[in-house]
Formats: C-alpha cells, sequence, structure tokens
C-alpha cells in the first residue's frame, strides 16, 4: 500500500490529530528544515513525523552528535516513519511528553522542534498545554517551525493562530509558498 493511501486512511481514522489529506512534499520540508543553523543544533525533536517526509529531511541535515527524535501518536504512521529513517528513533506517543522522554533519555534542552502536526486546528486550551510542555524544553532563543495552508489563514482558527504564535514568540517569520504542496504551504519560522 502507498504512503499515500495510508496517510489518507490515517486522516480518516483520526482527523482531529491528522490534518492533511496526503503527505507533505520535499518542497516543504526543505523550508521547514532550511532555515535552521544546522552546525549550531544539538538536540533537535520532531513533531508527528507522519510517514517521514520531515524526519528524512532532518535526518540528511544532521551533524554528527546532533541529537535527533520523532514522536508520532498513529501507530501505523509511526511504523512508516521506522521504516523509511530506520536510523532514527520514532516514539509513539503523544508531544505533550516529549519533557518525560527528554528526561528519559537525559536531554536537559532542545533547540529546535520541527512540528508536522496540524497544530492551528487543536482547539486553544490543546495549543496552550503543548506550549507549555515544549517550553518546558525548548529554552529563549530555540527555533520552532510549523507550517500552514495558505487557504486556512482566512479561516478564524487560522487567524487565531497566528495570534497565538505571535504572543508566544519573540520572532515569527513566514517563508516562501510550497506551491507544489497539496494544498499549497509555508511555514511559520518562530523564534522563542
Amino acid at each position: 500500500m502507498s504512503h499515500h493511501l495510508q496517510f489518507l486512511r490515517a486522516f480518516i481514522r483520526n482527523s482531529g490529530q491528522v490534518g492533511a489529506i496526503a503527505p507533505s512534499s520535499p518542497e516543504l520540508a526543505a523550508l521547514m528544515t532550511d532555515w535552521l543553523d544546522w552546525d549550531k543544533l544539538q538536540c533537535v525533536v520532531e513533531y508527528g513525523s507522519g510517514t517521514g517526509v520531515f524526519t528524512e529531511a532532518i535526518a540528511a541535515r544532521l551533524h554528527e552528535g546532533t541529537r535527533f527524535f520523532a514522536v508520532e501518536r498513529d501507530p501505523q504512521l509511526a511504523e512508516i516513519s521506522r521504516q523509511r529513517c530506520p536510523e532514527v528513533d520514532v516514539y509513539e506517543d503523544c508531544v505533550s511528553r516529549v519533557p518525560a522522554i527528554c528526561r528519559d533519555l537525559g536531554i536537559d534542552r532542545v533547540d529546535a522542534v520541527i512540528c508536522g502536526l496540524p497544530w492551528a486546528a487543536f482547539p486553544p486550551e490543546l495549543q496552550d498545554q503543548l506550549l507549555a510542555a515544549m517550553f518546558e524544553v525548548l529554552p529563549p532563543g530555540g527555533k520552532f517551525a510549523t507550517f500552514a495552508y495558505w487557504q486556512g489563514l482566512l479561516l478564524p482558527a487560522g487567524q487565531r493562530f497566528r495570534k497565538f504564535l505571535k504572543a508566544n514568540f519573540s520572532s515569527v517569520e513566514y517563508s516562501p509558498t510550497a506551491w507544489r504542496n497539496l494544498p499549497p504551504a509555508f511555514v511559520y519560522r518562530c523564534v522563542r
């Protein structure tokens, strides 16, 4: 079964956790990762690895000694990520548990979080909960990247999410558009 079909099935199974009908494009993966200074990153975490598109892009940019793990809640998608990137630890868990995972691994800080979750679709209470958990391990100066679909900015949830980012990060920038993504998307590049 193709990764696209498995991703679509995951979306149908749980559209509250899987926010797209197709995996992200390599073009979007590059926009999510290219802005980071990989020479300076000591620990990177991926939220929502999905089929491993971002996972693969991150793994290709890692320097020796940089720690990296991914978290994916959906069991089938976690397995696809593991098959695609066998060198990466993919935890089948909720990202709210990232601080506990970091403690278990002896990691006291994360330099960057690459997020493939449908964060803007989450209710404000869940956004606040996940942000509080992330800020336990992402210090001031830490980087956070998440993407959005252009048409989503017209919706109240998309506008609320943009305000949420600007209220919680010292810097929020927008990437160029990934036109070959389905649907076209851009990346919020945030610094705590």
